[in-house]
């Protein structure tokens, strides 16, 4: 397995803009839509990745989603828009619809526990959450990805030099994340509890959240002492790496430092041969949230990265 910086559209830029405010936040909408997101500024920098002391890790700024990933968010990519003219669509509402889309849920896989009213979106495989980031570049014209494990991890403890983000304590975790002690076994709308000190809610608990890396049981061992943009690029559809843990972790078990991969047993229900490139049957636990890096790649380094990253 090789390691790479993540060159493009993390690191090779050719527009500079102004500089935001360290953890501000910025209100997007959908074009065309009432539906809006949050993205919370986070200036990068260096950190110690990992358990005890850790390893160094660099980061170029970048913005975050403030919550998971809604399912008012991703209806819009998962249903065509039959209803409106397309005589007067713009390029950007052309090429979205040209985006491919998930296949019809042929059960439901919320589970009964709630899509409407803030609910992050569920049971999606990776390859689906990063169609979403594509078709939400064509709509918005703006570059979203999925976190790699090391932006997921600097977001998660905001400035911690611990497993957990700054004043929280393995007691009082679950004023601050949905638990399996407290979630009543079901996900819960995101952004009930408290924010992080970087103004992210539900980077533990509630849902798990997918993370751009491939799993790799010796990540710090290929990254070296110290990375800059450490990414370990997909080359296998198992095992994906996930973080945060969800609503059916047990608090003892959930920290900004925890890995888990993602199992060919959640699709273990899935009647399909071959299975589903879109959907997993048995991971309701399991959504995705966004990040746009702070300065936008070229229209040729976006496509470079979903033609490398997504495999149909």
């Amino acid at each position: 397995m090789r390691l790479i910086a993540i060159t493009f559209c993390i690191a090779i830029y050719t527009q500079l803009p102004a500089q935001p405010q360290p953890y501000s936040v910025e209100t997007k909408t959908i074009p065309g839509t009432e539906v809006s997101y949050r993205l919370a500024y986070l200036p990068g920098g260096a950190f110690r990745m990992g358990e005890g002391d850790g390893y160094e890790v660099s980061l170029d700024p970048f913005w975050m989603g403030v919550k998971e990933v809604t399912y008012e968010e991703f209806v819009l990519f998962q249903y065509r828009d039959n209803d409106s003219d397309a005589s007067v669509w713009t390029e950007g509402q052309y090429k979205a619809d040209a985006v491919l889309r998930p296949t019809p849920q042929y059960i439901d896989f919320t589970f009964g526990m709630g899509s409407k009213g803030g609910f992050p979106a569920v049971s999606m495989t990776q390859q689906s959450a990063l169609r979403y980031c594509q078709w939400l570049y064509q709509k918005t014209g703006e570059f979203y990805r999925l976190p790699t494990e090391a932006e997921w991890e600097y977001a998660c403890r905001a400035g911690a030099t611990g497993s957990l983000p700054p004043n929280i304590s393995a007691d009082k975790l679950q004023d601050h994340a949905w638990l399996f002690e407290n979630s009543y076994e079901k996900y819960q709308p995101t952004g009930q509890k408290t924010a992080n000190a970087w103004g992210l809610y539900d980077m533990l608990g509630n849902v798990a959240e997918w993370t751009l890396d491939q799993y790799a049981d010796n990540y710090f061992e290929l990254i070296g002492a110290t990375a800059a943009n450490p990414l370990i690029p997909p080359t296998q559809r198992h095992s994906r790496t996930v973080r945060g843990g969800s609503y059916d972790t047990f608090a003892q078990d959930c920290s900004c430092t925890r890995r888990q991969k993602s199992d060919p047993r959640w699709q273990q229900r899935d009647p399909q041969i071959p299975k589903s490139k879109w959907w997993n049957t048995d991971s309701p636990f399991l959504g995705f949230r966004l990040v746009k890096p702070a300065k936008a790649p070229t229209a040729a380094e976006v496509e470079a990265f979903f033609q490398g990253m997504i495999r149909d």
